[in-house]
């Protein structure tokens, strides 16, 4: 197996593994405020969001950057609870068109929390070029990624028909509101009981 190839796997086992939940639940925070019509959107927060972790990884792996292992923990997860939060915010204001037009800019700075996260592990392996290993950890992230929000997408649309077949007609409610909002709490009771787990102090 080439030198790409070797750590194209382990950043792609590194996004979609058990140990990526703290990972898998941002992209689920990311991912709600947003229906299945909506690629384009989506495209926009998930560039942004891999320009953000994309720039710490390569500061941090080349060590023009040094982050201390404990706050990097704690803040992933806090992301995870500040994108949930902000999804529900939206949503009761009814501003989840505003939401959407900022989230690639809050995507983007979340992503320099996540890269830091990466370069931790990344770093720990000891390598003598620092940049076929970079490129393919990279590279492997960003195709787990789409796998993961594949799979987001899929459930995120099963869910919204199942709360339209379980509204009655008279019901005021919409179902992607009632979605983002479900959802959203989910993600951030998990991610709170995380950022609790990783306080640094």
């Amino acid at each position: 197996m080439t030198e790409f190839a070797t750590f194209f796997e382990l950043g792609f086992r590194h996004i979609v593994g058990p140990d990526a939940l703290d990972h898998i639940l941002f992209l689920v925070a990311l991912a709600a405020l947003y229906r299945l019509s909506d690629v384009r959107a989506v495209f926009w927060v998930v560039t942004a969001f891999t320009v953000g972790h994309s720039v710490t990884l390569a500061l941090a792996v080349m060590k023009l950057v040094t982050l201390p292992q404990s706050l990097i923990e704690f803040l992933i997860p806090a992301t995870i609870v500040l994108a949930g939060l902000e999804n529900i915010v939206a949503q009761v204001r009814g501003s989840g068109g505003h939401a959407l037009r900022y989230r690639p800019a809050v995507a983007a700075a979340f992503g320099l929390v996540h890269g830091a996260g990466f370069a931790n592990y990344l770093a720990s392996m000891f390598v003598e070029s620092i940049a076929v290993p970079l490129l393919g950890f990279n590279v492997g992230i960003e195709i787990g990624q789409l796998a993961v929000l594949a799979a987001i997408a899929i459930a995120l649309t099963a869910l919204d028909r199942a709360l339209a077949l379980a509204r009655r007609p008279a019901s005021r409610w919409e179902v992607h509101p009632v979605r983002v909002i479900t959802v959203s709490l989910l993600v951030v009771a998990f991610g709170l009981h995380i950022t609790l787990q990783r306080l640094p102090w």
